[in-house]
């Protein structure tokens, strides 16, 4: 029983517990996100790391006039809580339920919503500007993560931060992971901070200054001596001047300063983010500086759950799970592999073939499958942190001296590198495999992580070849396919377990630009109708084919397979064959592949009406499954059958009408 989670129904009631109360209500905190996500799955580890932090934000900060900005937001579970949704946090992730990120939509104390890393911030200096603009004195606190740091953009923030205004609060909640372990320079330099011989003194140091200070006073009885001291005995950790530090040999450097002071930014920390009396002095000092400051706040992913702590990785984001052992719940049996681990096995196969090929993840080994070639061949694998756009001119320079790059993002992750796929990828025609994964929807993730815009902008780029398997056979072929182009290639897959398909020994190597025709016309009379459905919708098609021909249609099914280049000779020929053409794509309408098919019936002047069947022009929220959601916006055999049937007696004589119906 929730003795002080049922206390709290507004960030207000935090401010009225005592620490020991605020303790018992963290353990509570901790309870209930574990208890709910074994059934409902979500973002676990990142959460169970923030309690204290987020109880004591709540408890010195007060929202919804000051500003929280979480980068991701896939760590405000507790936020949630606490904020006047706790009744409706078993919903969390499920359909007409709470989101797993912030959304401004949701709760006014919701100041900024995201799904991708680095983007608080440059979000959160907006605000800070904005309000100084009006001349109001609400605080703007930005909680970002070390891995956060990785990401170009975050420079580009914190490069501007003291230029813009003397009030900004960030938390860098240094955790050493992203989704997997952090990988590069940063998260090595945060780790020499929190590990250097000195750091266990230096902290609590820091910790007995703060107490000896009434908190209203902090700031104003840390003097510019007293800042310096503090500075250089813990955020310095002995970077003194022409001081070598520890570990630097060899690499020709002498510390100064940390990067954050140099930037113009106040440093405080590391300390213990799980410290709450110390927290809430933390940051009752940083609300009274009269510059921006950072505080480095060092947190468990997965604290409070042994599972959690032992398996970072695996429990940042989980499916259901058992509750005692945090076993994931075992999926049915005869469930087919994942089409990331199909991707990901396949390419460990092709590597060892080929000496040319390599793969790269920004910071997703297991979510992308290459993992597999991690463990297998670690020298052909390179993980560049949340750096799509890194990732991707990486691969160029790569694939400029012989190589062929394998770069395995989601397809809403691949949206921040469009620039470097259409300058440096296209425009020098460089061999680089793109493998889009959950191209389509993400339900339970909704819409900032949904895959559907991917085909609207690849298809208006030169030199690119674009494809989309039916099964996980045919990714397999495609992938082996892509390893002997010469061009850009995209290969966009959804998310979930593949058709149960059995893969080749050998795949096969397929016609760039040719479609298959998996089901032919019967020639058996009744109107004709072409059914193109490109990826994963063939089960779709086939259920559609099955009403069409209960009302007397003849029905063709095309697994298109090329977004680009389109098969244009089969969709010429089937459209001047059929009475109606349909299309179906998990993708949004505007742009995508039925679009391309309307555009060359146009420019060739067939006058066969096309039914195009995908996502409308608009965000599409969570669920908890894709099904669902389909249902929901029409992606289904039923609606499919009512458009033909209702195109089909739009270009029939009167008489025939009734036998159609």
């Amino acid at each position: 029983m929730s003795r002080y989670l049922d206390m709290v129904d507004s960030p207000d009631h935090v401010k009225k517990l005592t620490l020991d109360q605020l303790n018992l209500l963290a353990e509570e905190v901790r309870h209930e996100m574990i208890t709910v996500l074994s059934k409902n799955g979500g973002h676990l580890g990142p959460n169970l790391g923030v309690v204290e932090l987020t109880i004591a934000l709540h408890r010195v900060f007060s929202t919804p006039k000051d500003k929280f900005v979480w980068d991701v937001s896939h760590q405000c579970y507790a936020h949630k809580l606490l904020t006047g949704r706790k009744n409706r946090f078993n919903t969390i992730r499920t359909t007409g339920g709470l989101s797993g990120f912030a959304m401004r939509a949701e709760s006014e104390h919701d100041a900024y919503g995201a799904g991708h890393a680095g983007t608080a911030l440059s979000a959160a200096l907006g605000i800070c500007a904005a309000r100084d603009q009006r001349g109001s004195d609400e605080h703007v606190v930005c909680i970002f993560g070390d891995a956060a740091l990785t990401n170009g953009m975050s420079f580009e923030a914190l490069n501007n931060i003291s230029h813009t205004t003397r009030r900004f609060i960030g938390i860098l909640n240094d955790n050493e992971w992203s989704i997997a372990k952090n990988v590069g320079a940063i998260a090595s330099y945060l780790n020499q901070l929190i590990r250097h011989p000195r750091y266990g003194r230096l902290q609590k140091d820091f910790e007995r200054l703060l107490r000896r200070m009434p908190k209203g006073e902090l700031a104003i009885k840390l003097g510019h001596k007293a800042e310096e001291a503090l500075k250089g005995a813990v955020s310095g950790v002995a970077l003194e001047p022409g001081t070598r530090q520890p570990g630097t040999e060899g690499r020709g450097g002498y510390g100064s300063s940390l990067i954050f002071e140099e930037m113009g930014l106040h440093y405080l920390g590391p300390i213990d983010g799980h410290n709450l009396p110390l927290l809430i002095d933390s940051f009752t000092y940083a609300k009274e500086c009269d510059r921006p400051v950072v505080l480095h706040v060092v947190t468990r992913k997965g604290q409070g759950y042994e599972a959690a702590l032992k398996s970072p990785e695996k429990f940042h984001g989980v499916g259901p799970y058992d509750l005692v052992t945090g076993d994931p719940i075992a999926a049915a049996p005869g469930t087919p592999q994942n089409y990331q681990d199909v991707f990901g096995l396949a390419l460990v196969r092709f590597c060892q073939r080929d000496s040319t090929l390599v793969g790269i993840t920004a910071a997703m080994p297991a979510g992308t499958g290459l993992k597999f070639l991690e463990q297998a061949m670690p020298q052909r694998y390179y993980d560049v942190g949340i750096a799509e756009g890194h990732a991707v001119l990486f691969a160029a320079g790569m694939a400029t001296q012989g190589f062929h790059p394998v770069v395995a993002i989601y397809s809403t992750f691949l949206q921040r590198s469009y620039d470097g796929i259409i300058h440096d990828i296209a425009l020098q025609d460089l061999p680089v495999i793109f493998a889009m994964d959950r191209s389509g929807l993400a339900a339970n993730d909704g819409p900032t992580h949904h895959g559907l815009f991917d085909i609207a902008f690849l298809r208006c780029v030169p030199n690119i070849i674009a494809m989309a398997p039916k099964d996980e056979d045919e990714l397999v072929d495609m992938l082996f396919t892509a390893t002997h182009q010469n061009h850009p290639v995209f290969i966009r897959y959804p998310r979930g377990a593949g058709e149960g398909v059995a893969i080749k020994d050998q795949p096969r190597l397929l016609t760039i630009g040719q479609a298959e025709i998996t089901q032919h016309f019967s020639q058996s009379g009744g109107r004709k109708v072409a059914l193109f459905a490109l990826g994963n919708l063939q089960r779709l098609a086939r259920d559609t084919a099955a009403g069409l021909k209960a009302v007397g249609c003849d029905v063709a099914i095309v697994n298109p397979r090329f977004i680009k280049p389109l098969d244009e000779a089969t969709t010429l020929l089937l459209g001047r064959a059929s009475d109606a053409v349909v299309t179906f794509e998990d993708h949004v309408l505007a742009g995508g592949y039925g679009s391309s098919v309307i555009e060359l019936y146009s420019n060739h002047g067939v006058t066969t009406p096309v039914v195009r069947i995908g996502w409308p022009d608009q965000f599409i929220e969570h669920a908890s499954t894709a099904d669902e959601l389909r249902e929901q916006y029409g992606l289904t055999a039923e609606r499919a059958v009512a458009e033909v049937k209702a195109r089909l007696q739009q270009r029939l004589p009167a008489a025939a009408v009734t036998a159609l119906a």
